[in-house]
């Protein structure tokens, strides 16, 4: 195994972010209360402002399968999204007994491709209509085509069937656009804070929705369908032991230690942003002049999350996996984004027409794409460490 000479994510982690761990620490009160509520309200403001209800829970899986339910996804239903994404965005819809749908990403594009919905959806029209929900996923921050999504949901509705849209948006913060901020576009969206996002809480996310509804029901069901949050109960006057439950609910709240780290880190998303992005484009520069690379696909509202570094096989003697292997050799940290859902045993068992011909496009995308390092304090000499090294096994193994 070579040395690391350059991680493939590292977490901006400061000073304030230390001491607002220990004053959680220090206040006797670890669980959901004050910093989480901070960190919600700061959320809702980076988002779009007040209209936006952000709902602080343990995981991005977590909050995935708090907005399926208060959309009415259960046994009966089903859900469409893309087979390009990881597994839980999907495996959440099967955790409530839904069905699921996937539709093909758009070519040299790794979003989920409006025109195989539609096909989903008059298809779903002359079974019953099952669609509940569409679930586009923001690859690499990268926004989908939510003009398009949101007209399909509308044109499918019936008056018996809603049919929302919950965006996936683990990738996609700050991510503003002219539909507004991604993850508050649909009917709710999603966010991530694992350790390796955009900002993280090192576990952790957020459901944001503009339907007070929706929030009144995952608000209930993040915490056992109780009817009163944990912070009420033992701030309140009224005694903490009185409470009712009013549904099978979840355990999905973010503590306080947690949530400590999301109100320092939401104060430099921007700024994370334009780091991420001033490395992004030293990667464009370098590597537009090589005929082994094509660019990822960028477009408004763009968190750069992920430098998807697409290789072109023709020009190659060696395979993504193999330039992959040659890169983690020469000691950079890399990863794939993402090894499509149809490759994995539950998912090719639950669905045997579930294939790789049948996604041609998520299957070409996989097998030319790696992710390469970009975080906002990766210093100079490494980003020029990863050029060198990208251009140097490339132009070794040219055909």
């Amino acid at each position: 195994m070579a040395e690391i000479k350059v991680p493939f994510h590292k977490a901006a982690i400061t000073k304030a972010e230390e001491d607002a761990v220990l004053d959680v620490l220090r206040s006797g009160w670890l669980t959901t209360g004050k910093y989480t509520l901070e960190f919600e309200k700061k959320f809702s403001q980076a988002v779009g402002g007040d209209d936006v209800i952000s709902l602080a829970v343990n995981s991005n899986t977590s909050g995935m399968i708090l907005a399926m339910e208060a959309c009415g996804v259960k046994s009966g239903t089903a859900v469409i999204t893309t087979p390009y994404t990881f597994v839980s965005t999907a495996t959440c819809a099967r955790h409530l007994n839904a069905d699921v749908y996937f539709a093909d990403v758009e070519k040299d594009s790794y979003s989920i491709d409006p025109e195989k919905i539609e096909e989903i959806l008059i298809k779903d029209a002359k079974n019953g209509h099952k669609v509940k929900a569409i679930v586009p996923v923001h690859i690499a921050g990268n926004i989908c085509n939510m003009e398009r999504i949101l007209d399909l949901a509308k044109k499918y509705s019936t008056s018996e069937n809603k049919i929302f849209v919950i965006e996936d948006a683990a990738h996609s913060f700050p991510s503003p656009t002219k539909l507004g901020y991604a993850g508050t576009i649909g009917d709710a969206g999603v966010f991530s804070f694992y350790v390796t996002k955009t900002i993280t809480t090192a576990e952790g996310g957020m459901v944001c929705t503009k339907n007070p509804e929706l929030a009144k029901r995952m608000t209930m069901m993040r915490m056992h369908g109780m009817d009163r949050t944990t912070w009420d109960r033992y701030t309140s006057p009224r005694a903490s032991w009185e409470y009712d439950i009013v549904a099978p609910g979840y355990k999905f709240n973010l503590p306080d230690v947690l949530s400590a780290l999301g109100c320092c880190q939401v104060d430099r998303a921007v700024l994370f942003y334009e780091q991420r992005k001033a490395i992004v484009e030293q990667y464009n520069k370098a590597f537009s002049k090589l005929d082994f690379i094509k660019l990822p696909p960028d477009g408004e509202g763009n968190a750069w999350h992920l430098y998807l570094m697409r290789i072109n096989p023709e020009k190659l003697t060696i395979t993504r996996d193999e330039f992959a292997k040659k890169l983690q050799g020469e000691g950079i940290g890399i990863s794939v984004h993402f090894i499509p859902i149809f490759h994995f045993t539950y998912w090719k068992e639950l669905y045997p027409d579930f294939t790789a011909k049948n996604y041609p496009n998520a299957e070409t995308q996989y097998s030319q794409t790696i992710s390469i390092p970009l975080y906002p304090d990766m210093p100079q000499e490494q980003v020029d460490y990863v050029i060198n090294t990208v251009i140097k096994i490339g132009t070794e193994n040219h055909v």
